[in-house]
């Protein structure tokens, strides 16, 4: 009797184990149903579960007031799919990049999402992996962890608003993640019309120039990752470059020789401008830091000249690795496709 008895002790502890994870996975049952959701008051179409739930807030940031609004789908199992929309910093590239504008929604994102998906005193931290432009608009990619959930987050910013499209889970799931990302879809920017040349001559060369460089050092939250470089007579006009305004006082204004070919124009910090930017393989073992690349980018888009300039020495050979292979698009002036210099910023982190 006694064995008998042990034996049934044992059956039920074989089936409770193999109960357990059926219960588990339980709540993504609930994602078997999805939907495209697409909120009148938006930009966006993406697909996430359905009977996602949603937050209307405003809160305040810095000196302004931000509208908030949170589409969140998540489960006990884990799992959390989420679209963070802001907005309330205006496109206003006399006052600051666009790039600026990008950065400060981003320390806006850091301090309203986290809370939403894990207790305030939550470890968060958010580690920059690569720009990608999408649709014409200024995005990048991050690595994102809070507490015990980790993932990705595209973000985005158009003229009217800012997005964060997000993945997190306690355990990874590659095709739940690349399924709820990929979906996610914005209609393609319009092209603004070209500047005439007095446009794009004293007032981008003059007031417009200081007050974007002034804001973006004043008011811009640098994404974790990211280097800012210091004012000198080789990076004067970063951040007009950045937000795709061409600085003819970073030129020659004398015209080249006949079979003299034109100098590179200065385009300042590039990382937002590559359409394909590789992540560099590091060294083997403990290797962290930033390294700053110098490059030189053809007519084409392709990098023609690379060398680092700061950052731990032996990083210096992957990232120029890495900056050989960027790719940009053309870059143009008065309709003629130019040479640009720049620099390329590249974060080595235990994470990464």
């Amino acid at each position: 009797m006694h064995f008998r008895r042990l034996h049934l002790a044992l059956a039920v502890l074989v089936l409770a184990a193999f109960a357990i994870p059926a219960l588990a996975q339980k709540p993504a049952e609930a994602w078997a149903e999805w939907e495209t959701l697409s909120p009148e008051a938006e930009e966006f179409t993406v697909l996430m579960p359905k009977n996602p739930t949603t937050e209307s807030t405003k809160f305040p940031f810095h000196k302004m007031e931000l509208s908030a609004r949170l589409y969140l789908a998540s489960s006990n199992a884990g799992p959390v799919l989420a679209i963070t929309s802001l907005s309330g910093i205006k496109s206003d590239p006399a006052q600051y990049t666009e790039f600026a504008r990008f950065n400060s929604y981003m320390d806006a994102f850091k301090t309203f999402f986290p809370p939403k998906v894990r207790a305030k005193e939550a470890l968060t931290k958010m580690t920059l992996v690569s720009s990608r432009p999408f649709h014409g608009y200024t995005g990048r990619s991050y690595k994102l962890t809070i507490g015990d959930l980790s993932g990705s987050v595209h973000a985005f910013v158009t003229r009217k608003r800012f997005y964060a499209v997000v993945s997190l889970n306690t355990k990874k799931d590659d095709a739940l993640e690349e399924k709820f990302l990929s979906s996610f879809v914005l209609p393609e920017k319009a092209m603004e019309a070209p500047k005439t040349a007095a446009n794009a001559g004293d007032q981008a060369a003059g007031t417009e120039g200081r007050e974007a460089n002034n804001a973006a050092k004043n008011n811009a939250v640098q994404p974790e990752g990211e280097a800012t470089l210091p004012d000198t007579p080789n990076n004067n006009n970063n951040n007009n470059a950045e937000a795709g305004q061409t600085n003819p006082a970073a030129t020659n204004p004398q015209q080249p020789q006949q079979g003299q070919k034109k100098g590179p124009i200065n385009g300042g910090m590039l990382n937002g401008k590559a359409i394909y930017m590789p992540i560099p393989d590091p060294p083997a073992g403990e290797a962290t830091g930033v390294v700053l690349v110098a490059v030189v980018v053809d007519e084409s888009g392709s990098v023609v000249e690379a060398r680092a300039v700061s950052g731990p020495q032996n990083l210096h050979a992957a990232a120029v690795n890495a900056a050989r292979l960027a790719r940009f698009s053309p870059t143009l002036m008065m309709g003629e496709p130019v040479r640009v210099s720049g620099t390329l910023s590249y974060n080595f982190g235990r994470s990464n």
